[in-house]
This record gives structure tokens, C-alpha cells and sequence, in this order.
């Protein structure tokens, strides 16, 4: 029997992906999305998907979607505090649940971090994609039908310009050398609008992109029903 469990969700290919890659092993039972938004805004904490683009992803994928509204400029203690909340109510919902997965690909130190979070909050951390060689997963996600779009670029790491664009081979091979091709380094992050883990495709709408203090390049996106 399959162990039933939460995915961590921010909207993007590696949490996409990582609920393909459960799902295709069958070990695993996905039972819901767990998803940490800004309490002010509604969107993804890092991502900056909006929650009108998380609930239709969702809905995409057959699973029900929790929120944990986390405030702007919330510590660390504030934000682990949510984030066991969002689990005890998912326990309210499925009794006896106690694993989590999340699509973190290499950054060691924020893996050991989750792990430590977790048991002390009684659960296990699940890391479907961990070890991957990136530029072999970019490839094969692109094979396997992930469409996603670049939300988010560092232009501390990444020209600006880079955000909006699709996540396709093109974009790969314009990737400067040293920039990761799953962006697990911070470098990008995306928003995932087709693929395997979705009955349907999403209908996105680009809209104009800011600049998020001196750092970050955001590019707005909104569903088309």
C-alpha cells in the first residue's frame, strides 16, 4: 500500500515534476498540496505565483490545495510556526499522514534544514529528485511534456531578460556557463502551466514585468479561463 503523503508546492517545474516522479513510482501516494503564500498578496512566497494560478494548478493535478499564509517579513520562527499549522490541520484531515516531499534537487544545507523541521514537528521529509544530474532532469522534463515559463530571475545570477521567457530548449542553451539549468542555485524560478501531473493544460496571460527591490525580476501572470 502506498504511503500517503503531502508535496510541498510553490507553482514551479521542480515541485511539478517531483509529483510526476511519485506518482510514476507508485510508493507514494500524493493525498495534497501544501503551499506557503504572502499573507498580504496571496502569492507564492518566492515564486510569486498568484493563488488564483496555485488553486487552478491544483485543480490540474486532482488534489487539494492547504495555504499557509505566512506575513511579509515574517522571521524564521514565524515562518515554522505556519508551516506546523498547515501540517496539523492536514492531520485533521488525514489521520496518521506524517511524510512531506519537496522537489529540492542539491542544496544540501536547505535539505538537512527541512529534515530537522519536520521531526521535530513529528514527520518525515520526502526528496523524490534530490541528486539528480540537472542538466539530464531539465532535458527529461522537457521531454515529458512540463511546459513552464520563467516567473522570477536573480539578477544578482541572471540577466533580467530571462524572465518571461519559456522553459524550453532555447532557453537552456542560452543559460550563461555556471548558471544551473534547473536554476536549484536561486537562480530562476518558474511557473508551470502543462505537463504529465495536469489533466489540462493552464491558459496563462504575461503580463508586465517590476522589479522586486534591487534583486529580483518578477513577471506577472494571470489564468485565462
Amino acid at each position: 500500500m502506498a504511503t500517503p503523503a503531502l508535496l510541498a508546492w510553490s507553482g514551479g517545474k521542480d515541485a511539478a515534476w517531483a509529483l510526476h516522479t511519485l506518482r510514476a513510482a507508485g510508493e507514494v501516494d500524493v493525498v495534497g498540496l501544501l503551499t506557503t503564500v504572502d499573507a498580504d498578496d496571496g502569492h507564492a512566497s518566492m515564486q510569486g505565483v498568484t493563488r488564483e494560478v496555485l488553486r487552478a494548478q491544483a485543480a490540474a493535478a486532482r488534489l487539494p490545495l492547504i495555504e499557509a499564509a505566512v506575513p511579509a517579513g515574517a522571521d524564521n520562527g514565524t515562518y515554522e510556526a505556519v508551516f506546523a499549522q498547515a501540517l496539523d490541520a492536514a492531520r485533521l484531515r488525514w489521520p496518521g499522514i506524517g511524510h512531506i516531499a519537496f522537489g529540492d534537487l542539491a542544496l544540501q544545507d536547505l535539505r538537512a534544514w527541512r529534515e530537522a523541521l519536520c521531526a521535530r514537528l513529528g514527520w518525515q521529509a520526502l526528496f523524490p529528485l534530490f541528486g539528480a544530474d540537472t542538466r539530464l532532469l531539465a532535458g527529461a522534463m522537457l521531454d515529458g511534456g512540463l511546459r513552464a515559463t520563467v516567473c522570477c530571475v536573480d539578477t544578482r545570477q541572471l540577466e533580467a531578460g530571462f524572465a518571461g521567457r519559456d522553459y524550453d530548449r532555447a532557453l537552456l542553451d542560452a543559460l550563461p556557463e555556471g548558471i544551473d539549468r534547473c536554476g536549484e542555485n536561486g537562480e530562476f524560478h518558474t511557473v508551470v502551466h502543462a505537463g504529465p501531473m495536469f489533466t489540462a493544460p493552464l491558459t496563462l496571460r504575461r503580463g508586465h514585468g517590476t522589479l522586486d527591490g534591487d534583486r529580483f525580476q518578477r513577471t506577472a501572470f494571470t489564468l485565462i479561463d
